[in-house]
């Protein structure tokens, strides 16, 4: 009796607690933000992630009545980035861009799905392999027979691993049964120059960090790796029309926070994220580049990072890997 006494008023006292921190969590809520907020994009700028980051900011700004201020935090695949914002104060105050798979390496340093809060996703796009107009293989298909008749001559470079595009091109030689040189780059943005100077035959890119390019004629789209075609690229076929039946890697951009922000934060800062997506220049400027905007809760984001973390931690295993 004694035991459940002590119980019951331990248990009261934990409510009473939370009662009385609650209306101080809410008062934070409602006065922030009252500085300005760092938003880290864990990657060089000029690329997917950084544009895509820089659209959100802007608007963000508007929204909240201070600053974003964008820090490009980049090397080792966006790991560094990322763990820096995972050891920061969990005051809403620092944000990041994620995407996803950034938490698949041995040695990251943080747990995707304990050492932040997800806010929202903002939008996906397939990864858009291209080629330099000098390429002589004008298809996928046809990309796959020139690899098959020069095993190891060929080299596609991506983006480093832990990145969707490097876990792209590694299931793509091994679904097209083709031994292709993997080389890797810190970011989309030097990846696209050395596709467009013919230093690297083949990318693994982002539709926004190409999509100008291809439009221009200075790179060939040869397929995207989604479900369906780009609205921004509407003639390029998908990997699978190419011949590669069951291929797909798709890229999600997502904004996060580190674990333990006031859910109060969480919850204005997915407001204001699906408000943003949901206008019509927004959206418009999104399917532009070759994104379609992904407006979700933090619950529906938090699931779409362990079943994509679920499926490229299969093929890491599958093929062996090691992501430092």
């Amino acid at each position: 009796m004694v035991h459940r006494v002590i119980r019951a008023g331990l248990a009261a006292s934990a409510l009473v607690a939370a009662f009385a921190a609650a209306p101080l969590t809410q008062a934070a809520a409602q006065d922030y933000p009252t500085r300005p907020i760092t938003l880290i994009v864990p990657y060089p700028p000029g690329g997917g992630v950084d544009v895509m980051g820089r659209l959100v900011g802007q608007r963000l700004s508007a929204a909240l009545g201070q600053q974003v201020v964008i820090e490009n935090r980049a090397g080792a695949g966006g790991m560094i980035g990322t763990r820096d914002l995972a050891k920061a104060a969990p005051d809403g105050y620092t944000l990041g861009m994620m995407l996803t798979g950034i938490s698949l390496g041995a040695h990251t340093g943080y747990d995707v799905n304990k050492d932040f809060a997800p806010v929202g996703l903002i939008a996906s796009t397939p990864i858009l392999i291209v080629a330099n107009p000098s390429f002589p293989a004008k298809s996928l298909a046809d990309a796959i027979a020139l690899a098959k008749k020069a095993p190891g001559k060929l080299a596609e470079g991506t983006p480093p691993a832990p990145t969707i595009n490097y876990f792209a091109a590694r299931l793509f030689n091994l679904m097209a049964g083709v031994d292709i040189t993997v080389v890797s780059y810190k970011g989309t943005a030097p990846l696209t120059n050395d596709v467009l100077g013919d230093h690297v035959p083949l990318g693994f890119d982002t539709i926004p960090a190409a999509v100008s390019n291809v439009q221009a004629g200075q790179l060939r789209a040869i397929a995207v790796t989604g479900p369906m075609r780009s609205a921004a690229l509407p003639n390029v076929p998908t990997a699978a029309e190419s011949g590669l039946p069951g291929f797909e890697a798709v890229q999600y951009y997502g904004l996060t926070a580190p674990a333990g922000v006031p859910r109060p934060i969480i919850d204005r800062l997915n407001r204001e994220l699906r408000t943003i997506l949901a206008s019509d220049d927004f959206k418009k400027r999104l399917i532009a580049d070759g994104s379609d905007p992904a407006p979700s809760t933090p619950e529906e984001y938090a699931a779409n990072i362990k079943r994509e973390e679920g499926k490229w931690a299969s093929l890491i295993k599958k093929l062996g890997l090691k992501i430092e």
